[in-house]
């Protein structure tokens, strides 16, 4: 089932090769986080780039462009109080708040649509600034 030819309203198709990504990372834990970035061109959310399972979250913040809006996918591994060891995916909608307003209104536009091709995702932030999305902020909303 292909989403290419859509219109523009309806926000933009995601390339197969992102979900199947992203699968990746749910299912089988090849990866620690996914950077995703929309094609104009093409209309689709396509992957920019993915972190190993070794990456940390800094490795993951610092992939985020500065200046442009992104969508991340970061999958939090971390010991409960019980002492079990638990992963839970976080979707991050990263808007800068320096980002261009053209880019904002896109990402904002399109992000329920690639949200929903996404199962699995426990918990969002939004951020527009670094510490939005702090390792702090993930770990309060993951217990």
């Amino acid at each position: 089932m292909s989403f290419r030819g859509t219109n523009a309203s309806s926000g933009m198709g995601v390339a197969d090769h992102s979900k199947s990504t992203y699968l990746e990372l749910q299912r089988k834990k090849v990866h620690r986080y996914l950077i995703f970035k929309i094609d104009e061109k093409k209309k689709e959310v396509v992957i920019e780039k993915t972190g190993g399972p070794a990456e940390s979250y800094d490795d993951f913040t610092a992939s985020l462009p500065e200046n442009d809006c992104r969508y991340a996918v970061y999958d939090f591994d971390f010991v409960t109080s019980e002492n079990c060891q638990k992963s839970k995916i976080f979707f991050i909608a990263w808007s800068p708040s320096v980002s261009r307003i053209r880019a904002k209104m896109l990402y904002a536009t399109s992000k329920d649509r690639f949200r929903r091709e996404l199962e699995g995702i426990h918990y969002e932030i939004q951020a527009t600034d670094p510490t939005e999305m702090d390792l702090e902020v993930l770990r309060d909303r993951a217990n």
